[in-house]
């Protein structure tokens, strides 16, 4: 078997911050590449500041920024522009979640950085991409749900909308500017030409929303709020026990079959308004009714056990919080809780990356990096000694 990780030999200049970018370049790191973050002298990314313990680093940055390396740079000043320019001739990928324009107004546009480094991959990820209409627009997660049409399809039917939990859309953002690096990355090795990537966080919303475009262009239905309903089928929702919720997801007659038999309401298999699961949906609120108080009796774990694992086998699971995961044996087989020792925090515990590649090995750093923490390692690649970098701190420019 191979070993090793998967992106050795990789070096990308990170110069996002907050979410969406840090964890695209996270992922990228976990992979193994050598992810530098450029960060703002003195403060650093914003995300540093945020949940923590009172002066300690945001335990969010730490997760979306693990294993790599930081160094500080201020790309408004022409000397931190061009310092950024040498480092660019020895790396593969300069990735970036600016709004749009804004490296172009600092000298720092994509065919300024592939002029001094053809082999180099830009990636742009911003709210509304670099081109259109909107192009520039400020944006934040819920804005990209608005627009990308996945909020107005969340919620229930008698309510507001309601955004994806935790921060959704600038998740979903972040894995397609993941992939679509080391898309660019393989590309460039096959054709020895390096493109230009451009991703918008409402592209990559819309782009999930579940078909529901399509659907309507094909029959005009409408995308609407049903809940934790599925608008096709049913019953598929979250069922409230009497010690919590459980979601059951029927999506088939034979599920449904199923189902009817471990409630104990067999006649519901040759009932007219439940044979299909087009009549099942045209009668949600019925049948939703008849299994959510067969649910109600019990608790979580009394329904899980009569229609999971060992009884009817159906697809179901107690609804549960992020930190009710933390020893969670699945999970916890599947190496998706990480924790590390952390010289101030004591410990951090960290999201495992969901990609499982055989013999691959961990990343290099375990733990997200102090500010500048590597200033004087990454440039001295170019040829700074401590002189040189102690008269760019004076001049706030590193």
């Amino acid at each position: 078997m191979v070993t090793g990780r998967l992106l050795d030999g990789v070096r990308i200049l990170d110069l996002t911050r907050v979410v969406a970018g840090p964890f695209a370049t996270s992922v990228l790191s976990d992979l193994g590449a050598d992810v530098v973050k450029v960060e703002r002298p003195r403060t650093g990314d914003d995300y540093r500041y945020g949940p923590s313990a009172v002066g300690q680093t945001s335990l969010s940055f730490q997760n979306t920024n693990r294993g790599k390396r930081s160094i500080t740079l201020d790309l408004r000043k022409p000397e931190g522009r061009d310092l950024l320019l040498r480092l660019v001739e020895r790396a593969d990928a300069v990735v970036e979640n600016f709004r749009a324009g804004w490296l172009d107004a600092r000298g720092l546009s994509a065919a300024a950085i592939q002029e001094r480094n053809p082999r180099c991959v830009v990636a742009s990820l911003n709210g509304f991409g670099n081109t259109g209409p909107r192009a520039g627009e400020a944006s934040y997660d819920i804005v990209a749900q608005a627009t990308g049409g996945l909020l107005a399809m969340t919620g229930f039917p008698d309510a507001a909308p309601v955004r994806g939990g935790g921060a959704l859309g600038d998740y979903v953002g972040g894995l397609y500017l993941a992939l679509g690096v080391v898309v660019a990355l393989r590309d460039r090795d096959r054709t020895g030409v390096a493109r230009v990537l451009d991703v918008s966080n409402q592209d990559a919303i819309f782009a999930i929303t579940d078909s529901a475009a399509t659907i309507h262009a094909g029959i005009g239905a409408e995308a609407s709020r049903v809940g934790n309903q599925h608008p096709y089928t049913a019953p598929y929702d979250a069922y409230a026990a009497r010690d919590g919720f459980v979601a059951i997801a029927v999506g088939s007659n034979k599920l449904f079959r199923i189902l009817a038999a471990a409630i104990g309401k067999q006649e519901l298999i040759s009932d007219e308004r439940f044979r299909s699961y087009r009549s099942r949906a045209a009668n949600r609120t019925l049948i939703n009714a008849i299994v959510g108080e067969w649910v109600a009796e019990r608790t979580c774990d009394e329904v899980v056990g009569v229609l999971g694992r060992g009884g009817a086998e159906l697809p179901c699971a107690k609804v549960v919080r992020p930190d009710e995961l933390l020893d969670d044996p699945q999970l916890l087989a599947r190496e998706m809780i990480e924790r590390h020792p952390h010289p101030d925090l004591g410990e951090v515990v960290f999201h495992g990356n969901p990609l499982k590649f055989s013999g691959a090995e961990p990343r290099e750093r375990a733990l997200a990096p102090d500010l500048a923490a590597h200033n004087a390692e990454i440039f001295a690649e170019i040829g700074l000694g401590p002189a040189d970098l102690e008269r760019l701190a004076e001049d706030e420019i590193i």
